[in-house]
């Protein structure tokens, strides 16, 4: 006899916002206006996580993309070196925002929110080297 294979279960994200950073109040008001949202099943190394929200801040910062909590993320995470990770994703119903989640390893607790407004900027020109 077949049984039914058991999703994981989603956690209520829009509960788990609290006021970690900035960006928490808008990624709520996404999930409210009808945006996706996925928390990852797996469990990442701290320094994946760490590096591409850095990695990220800096760009941001490069080309003058609007953010929220992006600063704010980092440093949380800064403050969970070695640990194991999960992150998840919301995207706002009309595209105009994409949140990253950044969860402990279980994925209970909510550590931190991040959001990047799409805008269209033009890629920051590299400058020729002085003769």
């Amino acid at each position: 006899m077949a049984t039914e294979v058991e999703q994981p279960r989603q956690p209520d994200v829009a509960a788990m916002l609290k006021d970690q950073t900035s960006a928490c109040k808008t990624a709520r008001a996404a999930i409210a206006s009808g945006a996706e949202v996925e928390v990852r099943d797996n469990e990442v190394p701290h320094s994946m996580v760490f590096g591409i929200a850095a990695q990220r801040l800096r760009w941001s910062i490069k080309i003058g993309q609007t953010t929220l909590g992006l600063d704010e993320s980092v440093e949380i995470l800064r403050s969970h070196r070695g640990e194991r990770l999960r992150t998840g994703v919301i995207n706002s119903a009309d595209r105009s925002w994409f949140f990253t989640l950044y969860f402990d390893a279980t994925g209970t607790e909510l550590l931190a929110c991040s959001g990047v407004k799409r805008e269209a900027h033009p890629r920051p020109r590299r400058t020729a080297a002085p003769d």
